[in-house]
Parts: C-alpha cells; structure tokens; sequence
C-alpha cells in the first residue's frame, strides 16, 4: 500500500458533482486538472455518475498515491488509457471499437442495421457471455485498493437499481469495480451489473449527478456542478438518432433539475427564516457548464476515443474552469454562482416560468 502522500493545503473547500456523457467525461478531466493546477481549492467530496464517477475514483487513487500532481498525473494517464493510441490488447480494443464505434457513429455505415439490432434485441441475447471490456480494463487501470484508502476525498456513486426503481449510492470505502460499471451500465449494451445479488442499470436515469448525499454527509456547503449534458437544445429533432439523443439528454438531466428545484425550495424556506439553518444545510450551488460549448460536437462524439479529441475536451474544460475561478473565487464559502431558479426552469415556455413561493 503506497504512502499517503496527498495533503489538501487550499484555502477554501467545496464539493464537487461530476456528470457522466461518454468521451465527453475529458471536459470533466479539464476542469479537475485546471483545478488542482490551481492549489487554492480543497475537493472534500465528490458525487459521479458513469464516466464522472471514474473520473472521481481515478482522482482520488492519484491523491493518494502523490496529492495533487499525482492526481493529476493518473487522470491523464487513465484517458490516455482509453485513447484509440493506447496499447489496449487486439481482442479487447476490437470489443471497445464494436460498442462504441472507432469513427464517429453518425458517419457509420452500418449505424441504421446497429440501431435496429439494439431496438430488437438485448444485450443478453447478442452478449450471452457477458463480455464487458470495461471491467478489464479498469481492473487494470485503476487500484480500488486505493481509491478505497483515500480518506482525504469523500466519493458517491450513483446507480439504478432495475428492480426497486431507486437511486443506490455507493461510498468510497466499498467502492469496487462494480460499482463504478453499475454506475456506467447502459441497458441496451450491457447486461445489468449484479451487487449483492441486486441487479443495477447507469445512475444517470435516477441522478446524474446525485446531489442529496453531500447534503447528509459532508460539512462544506459549496457544491460545484460540472455539467456536460445539454438542458436546452434548439430545434425540433427529426432523424431517428436526434430524437434518441435528445430524449437521453432529457432524460438524463431529469433528476438533475428536480434537484436544483428540491434545493432552491429549501434554500427560499432557509433564507425566510421558516427552516432553521441549524437543522437544515443552506447550500452554495456552483456550476461549470460545458454543456453550451460540447453542443457543437454531435451525439456520436460522446462515443469517440481519438486521443486528440479527447485532449480538445480537457482544454475546453480546463479553460471553463479558470475562467469560473477568475470570476467567482471571491464568492466561494460566501454565496452561490448559480442562478438555481433559471437553471431548472430553463425549458419553460418563453424562458420565463415563476417558481412559486415556498
């Protein structure tokens, strides 16, 4: 077991809720880099979902391993891992190519036959054998070991559990490779991830990300959210494979904005003086949103693994978060950034829907 070599040395503290979206999880990379590159910033928690929750248990292997610098290291050393110039073995890389296309999905040829074959069929029936390249991979790339040693971060990871219909959050000192795959597990891809003989589905239909357990389990009242899924997106979705995107990214951001409502009812009550602030956390909401700059890239990017893609989204993200950082430092442990009543009214009529008053 390595040395517990990472120490938090910033001066202000908040958590982080990191959603999931495929290859579009690299932004997330970028803003994590830019804010450990940073140093003014402690991370107490962080809450994830699919690939926001391996970006999270990544993060908090490399801070155990080397603080910062090596968290940062292990982040990029893990997407270079899943690049199309990692050294993946034939076999498994050949898997990876067959789920998740090696060229963008919307310029496959073959696309319409796959859509149709997943619409007809299930992964029990085309993957009888359960093969999952992801498991092995992160088996081999990431020391649950460790993850589970790092007591310097507080991690949550969200899953579905297919037969209750709730939300399951798994906490860092159980986290194992399943969790993370349950949390990553789509259902027309791969079979359900069994956990103590519960069978579980991708935590994005029930929380992506899950924000409730850094209310009942951490001390900072600053949240951050990094936001890659788009809430609003112009225009009527026409082809099958628009309409299918745009229903996940609704569907995925569903729990989300019932969340940011939950919170700011809370926070209306808190602020009124009808709820004690002693019984009730009065949370700061943050948001890095890269859902307005991933617009320009289609739905088949998320599934894209070209190493130079992958470094466009770390830039991107990296260059949100040091423009959040310049902008709103100041106003960490003071006030919130996010406007939470814009935010999950933003699909209203006109914009302009009127929260009613708690």
């Amino acid at each position: 077991m390595a040395v517990n070599a990472g120490q938090w040395t910033g001066e202000k503290r908040l958590s982080l809720a990191m959603q999931g979206g495929g290859s579009h999880g690299a932004f997330t990379w970028g803003v994590l880099d830019a804010i450990l590159e940073d140093g003014r910033l402690d991370i107490e928690a962080i809450t994830g979902t699919s690939a926001g929750a391996m970006n999270a248990v990544v993060l908090a292997q490399g801070m155990l391993e080397g603080g910062r610098e090596g968290a940062r290291k292990r982040l990029e050393e893990f997407w270079r891992s899943i690049s199309d110039e990692s050294s993946l073995p034939a076999p498994v890389r050949g898997i990876v190519d067959q789920f998740f296309g090696a060229w963008p999905l919307d310029a496959n040829p073959f696309q319409p036959f796959l859509d149709a074959v997943s619409h007809y069929t299930s992964p029990y029936a085309i993957n009888p054998l359960n093969i999952n390249p992801l498991r092995d991979h992160l088996m081999r790339v990431v020391d649950f070991e460790k993850v589970q040693a790092c007591k310097q971060i507080k991690l949550f990871v969200a899953a579905t559990n297919v037969e209750s219909g709730h939300v399951a959050i798994f906490e860092r000192p159980h986290l194992t490779v399943d969790h993370v795959l349950a949390s990553a597990c789509l259902p027309m891809i791969f079979q359900s991830v069994m956990i103590d003989g519960a069978p579980y589905w991708d935590g994005g239909y029930l929380g992506n990300p899950a924000i409730f357990p850094l209310f009942y389990k951490t001390a900072c009242p600053d949240i951050m959210i990094v936001q890659i899924n788009p809430i609003e997106r112009k225009g009527v979705p026409r082809s099958a494979a628009e309409i299918q995107n745009r229903l996940n990214e609704i569907t995925f951001n569903g729990a989300l904005l019932g969340e940011l409502r939950a919170i700011d009812f809370v926070n209306r009550l808190v602020d009124s003086g009808k709820l004690s602030r002693d019984a009730y956390m009065r949370p700061f909401m943050h948001r890095i949103d890269g859902a307005e700059p991933l617009k320009a890239f289609n739905s088949a990017s998320r599934m894209s693994t070209k190493w130079s893609f992958l470094q466009e989204l770390r830039d991107i993200g990296a260059a949100a978060a040091k423009s959040w950082l310049a902008a709103n430092y100041d106003s960490i442990g003071k006030k919130g950034t996010l406007d939470l009543r814009m935010a999950y009214s933003a699909l209203a009529p006109n914009g302009n829907a009127k929260p009613s008053k708690p």
